[in-house]
């Protein structure tokens, strides 16, 4: 798709979605309801519902637990717009469908970007259930930004040196303390699955500084950060690298039920982030 279309197919879903949610005020962060954050939809009031299928350009998610809808709401005293739910590259989306909704969400006003997602610990301190930070990534997909730049939403060559908002990492850290969370800080390494990894990729993702690796977020990532979109990102850690080849699998269902069981303290951290993060 060139440049043009797609800024015009950007536009268009950016049009769509301001026109259903014009009653209320503009939404200015936007949350990807990744693994473990589910549950936060639970808590947004004032709800207008949008499915993916509506809008021009939304993929559908295929991943377990994504229910594909985007949710315009009220979270404490915050306006906020929810993806229920992203788009994967091993889903066989391009890279700019899998991205699409942060172009819109930055066409609408959103200025600060929450996500969320389940990863692996490479690591080896780390433990299932453990929450990261994420302070910085290593990317192994194909970059969103290949091709010729979208001048509207940013620069040819974006700055990624605080891809992750120092502020808002100081922030996370406040609000763990006042709730007794002990939280990871960590470098995120993207891969595109949709194999887990090997045991010898498991070292050597070790070897080059990452402490957590998954399929999905950095995109998303890349592509805010080009718009000037702040980002916060945090990590439920849901298995451990298996790096020596021992009798030790990987499961996706024990993956979404770790995930499921940190729901909780991850939804409380980050509405309480939301709230105060001003």
């Amino acid at each position: 798709m060139n440049r043009e279309v797609y800024t015009r197919l950007v536009d268009e879903a950016a049009t769509f979605v301001a026109n259903r949610i014009a009653d209320a005020p503009t939404p200015e962060v936007a949350i990807i309801l990744g693994s473990g954050l589910g549950g936060l939809v639970d808590h947004i009031d004032k709800q207008t519902v949008i499915p993916y299928s509506t809008i021009p350009g939304f993929k559908q998610s295929t991943a377990v637990g994504h229910k594909g809808n985007l949710i315009a709401g009220t979270l404490g005293s915050r306006r906020v717009l929810a993806m229920q739910g992203r788009f994967h590259y091993y889903e066989g989306y391009t890279m700019q469908e899998v991205t699409l909704p942060v172009r819109v969400m930055s066409r609408i006003g959103i200025t600060t970007l929450f996500v969320s997602n389940a990863a692996g610990a490479v690591n080896p301190e780390y433990r299932i259930g453990d929450m990261m930070v994420i302070d910085d990534h290593i990317n192994f997909m194909p970059n969103p930004l290949i091709g010729p730049n979208l001048d509207s939403f940013g620069t040819r060559f974006p700055d990624m040196t605080e891809a992750y908002s120092p502020r808002l990492r100081q922030i996370a850290n406040r609000e763990a303390v006042g709730m007794g969370l002990s939280l990871r800080h960590g470098v995120y390494v993207a891969v595109t699955g949709p194999t887990y990894e090997t045991p010898a990729e498991y070292r050597m993702y070790r070897a080059v500084g990452g402490d957590a690796v998954g399929m999905s977020t950095v995109p998303e990532v890349i592509v805010a950060r080009h718009c000037g979109i702040e980002v916060f990102g945090l990590s439920v850690i849901t298995n451990q690298a298996n790096d020596l080849g021992t009798d030790c699998h990987n499961d996706g269902n024990d993956v979404v039920q770790a995930a499921n069981a940190a729901a909780d303290r991850m939804t409380t951290l980050v509405s309480n982030m939301i709230n105060n993060c001003k």
